[in-house]
């Protein structure tokens, strides 16, 4: 399905430094990289956006490249709904899923989740990102972080229990969530559980590929999935 009227298309790729750097298992970086996607028709402009993963094959000018792709569609009148058809799933469909729906909330005067059908939207718990260093360094910023109720812990493959127990001792009173991205698996999942490591904690996602394979191997924790 597409609208009677086109919509104008504009995407541009920004870079946010980060304050000192933000580490997990599988590397660091000094800058948050997202892509902004635009849509303009009759004097309102909807404003999407997204994050590229190279974990998954993208990269934030493959994806500019694949938005941009998307003007001339959209001028003949692409929808969201035909969106979905018309690109594969990934970052950026999502950017331009985002934006038409900002749009299409500002021209119609609605809510985007009357829109979607959803119920509006409550104030809830979210995780506060303790990102992976030394102990030292993993303590000194939970403590900065101490009052608030969830905190997700990053991990790697080593050094797990020292830096669990510092963080815990910096928080005793927050619910931890652990975040190995990967860098664990079954066998050392098990041992991590049999010897406490997790204390009070929840591992989020995938802790590794052969854990998140074998879910039983998680034993005592509790799972929390990605929304």
């Amino acid at each position: 399905m597409t609208s009677s009227k086109s919509t104008a298309l504009a995407a541009r790729i920004e870079r946010w430094p980060i304050a000192g750097s933000f580490t997990i298992s599988r590397g660091a970086k000094t800058e948050a990289v997202t892509v902004v996607a635009q849509v303009a028709r009759d004097g309102h402009i909807g404003h999407g956006e997204c994050v590229p993963y190279p974990r998954y094959g993208e990269t934030p000018e493959a994806t500019l490249a694949a938005l941009l792709s998307m003007q001339d569609p959209l001028g003949r009148g692409l929808d969201r709904q035909a969106l979905q058809a018309a690109m594969p799933p990934g970052a950026a469909r999502n950017a331009l899923d985002c934006a038409l729906l900002d749009l299409e909330a500002k021209i119609s005067g609605r809510r985007v989740w009357d829109l979607l059908g959803r119920p509006a939207p409550r104030p809830c718990t979210t995780a506060y990102t303790i990102s992976l260093g030394s102990p030292k360094a993993m303590a000194a910023a939970t403590a900065k972080a101490a009052h608030r109720p969830l905190l997700k812990i990053k991990l790697g493959g080593d050094g797990v229990g020292q830096r669990i127990a510092a963080v815990r001792k910096s928080a005793p009173e927050s619910e931890l969530i652990v975040d190995a991205n990967e860098a664990w698996t079954s066998k050392n999942l098990e041992m991590r559980r049999s010897r406490g490591h997790a204390g009070r904690a929840a591992a989020a996602g995938r802790p590794g590929r052969g854990a998140g394979a074998h879910p039983q191997a998680a034993g005592g924790l509790r799972r929390r999935e990605r929304a």
